[in-house]
């Protein structure tokens, strides 16, 4: 079992940033607590997740740096609640993405930390995504797909696939879960389904730090 780290006091600024961008937005339900992941009750440590129990002991000591708001998760299991529409429209669940390590991360347009790291993130997946990984954005703006679509185009992010949910229902999921407090927030999940870290609020997601956690868990 992995020891329990704080959330650093930047990611902490900028949640609460992203907090009261959601509220002036008319977003709903989107708090800020400093705490640990996974302590939000919901689904139990899965049978499946036994070896992601080691590969997370291998790769904490990676969670530094930029990536130093990474926590290990206590018990590493499956998210079978979470869900979202892919860019054709039609649901996804996790179980899309196997055999894949995935950064799923969570963003609005309204929230400002969560523009802000959109290129870092399209940059780590044009030199990190393969078989193996991907990041996978899932924007939560209501409405059409118009103003994240938009976004996308003027800012440059052309490596990162559009993966919607405007319910929030994928956000509610993972607050129920402990696991999201506020926007952004981003999962490292592992080849088997299984949660191994979860961060609230931005990085540098294409820093020689991110790129050695990624690394890790790709290669672990």
């Amino acid at each position: 079992m992995t020891t329990k780290k704080s959330l650093g006091l930047p990611s902490v600024k900028w949640i609460a940033i992203a907090a009261v961008a959601g509220v002036v937005a008319g977003a709903a339900a989107v708090y800020v607590k400093e705490t640990g992941i996974g302590n939000g009750g919901g689904e139990t440590a899965s049978v499946e997740c036994k070896l992601a129990r080691d590969r997370i002991a291998s790769v904490t000591p990676l969670m530094k740096g930029q990536v130093a708001a990474m926590v290990a998760a206590y018990e590493p299991r499956k998210l079978m609640a979470v869900s979202f529409n892919g860019p054709d429209g039609k649901p996804l669940t996790l179980d899309h993405f196997a055999g894949k390590t995935v950064l799923l991360n969570l963003w609005a347009t309204w929230c400002v930390p969560c523009r802000e790291e959109m290129p870092a993130l399209n940059a780590l997946e044009k030199e990190m995504g393969s078989d193996k990984f991907q990041v996978v954005p899932v924007n939560i703006d209501s409405g059409d797909d118009e103003k994240p679509k938009t976004f996308l185009a003027e800012t440059g992010v052309d490596a990162l696939q559009l993966y919607r949910d405007n319910t929030i229902a994928v956000f509610n999921s993972l607050k129920k879960e402990g696991l999201a407090m506020g926007l952004p927030v981003t999962l490292l999940i592992d080849d088997e389904g299984c949660l191994i870290s979860a961060m609230n609020g931005p990085a540098a997601w294409d820093s020689d730090d991110a790129k050695a956690l990624i690394k890790g868990v790709v290669g672990s």
